[in-house]
């Protein structure tokens, strides 16, 4: 597998690539010291895996996974443990090591990026559909009762760790499922997301100051990454 390291310690990146050097399907082709080159390299490149830092100045491994269309297989490299439940929310995120990594572990991560096949919106199969749309309606799988909703009344999409919070003008759903699949299935022109955690409908926004958009009652926090998309979609004066 070809592969890049991201890690803005440069210790860190040769502790990986070392360990790299131990798995002979391994071939690593770049390592960047932050994600903004990575994300250069990756226009004009095709690559199987990442090795991922999540604390990075300016831009955090989350913020830098959230720019990618179809993001490749990403093992997560990092000295925080306290990441873990929010890392599955990414489908593309195969494993999460804890530094420092031993050899063992490292092997056992591979092991599973090697198993894992990274599934595109088309490539979902039936039992993994949580989510069907038709028109204007979106269907929830809730307690095996497929309930309908009218797609313009979300206002609000809240990850929350496996399942998601659907937030409507009459009614709140949650769902076991995660914010990707539910991103797929709602219109780009009513909804974007602006927090790895959120997605709002921007036409109901009420106000937006700093970096957070107030909507009903709900504050919601808007990544650096994804402002300028919001911005481009305001109709500003």
């Amino acid at each position: 597998m070809n592969c890049i390291i991201i890690d803005d310690e440069a210790t860190a990146r040769m502790i990986i690539s070392q360990l790299c050097s131990n798995v002979p399907s391994l071939n690593v082709l770049e390592e960047f010291p932050n994600a903004m080159q990575a994300i250069k390299y990756l226009n004009q490149n095709e690559i199987d895996l990442i090795f991922l830092d999540i604390h990075m100045p300016d831009f955090t491994g989350f913020d830098f996974i959230d720019t990618l269309k179809n993001p490749p297989k990403i093992i997560l490299t990092t000295s925080d443990p306290n990441f873990a439940i929010q890392a599955f929310e990414y489908d593309c995120i195969v494993d999460y090591l804890v530094k420092p990594i031993t050899l063992d572990r490292f092997k056992k991560a591979i092991d599973k990026a090697e198993a894992k096949k990274i599934t595109t919106p088309k490539e979902v199969s039936k039992s993994e559909k949580v989510e069907t749309s038709s028109g204007n309606d979106l269907y929830v799988n809730i307690d095996r009762r497929l309930i309908k909703i009218d797609i313009p009344s979300i206002y609000l999409v809240e990850a929350k760790g496996d399942y998601i919070q659907v937030k409507t003008e009459d009614k709140n759903y949650t769902v076991h499922s995660t914010l990707k699949k539910i991103e797929d299935k709602l219109p780009d022109n009513l909804f974007l997301k602006v927090h790895r955690s959120y997605i709002i409908n921007i036409k109901k926004i009420i106000d937006i100051e700093d970096n957070s958009v107030l909507i009903k009652k709900d504050v919601i926090p808007v990544s650096r990454s994804n402002r300028p998309e919001l911005m481009k979609r305001l109709n500003l004066l």
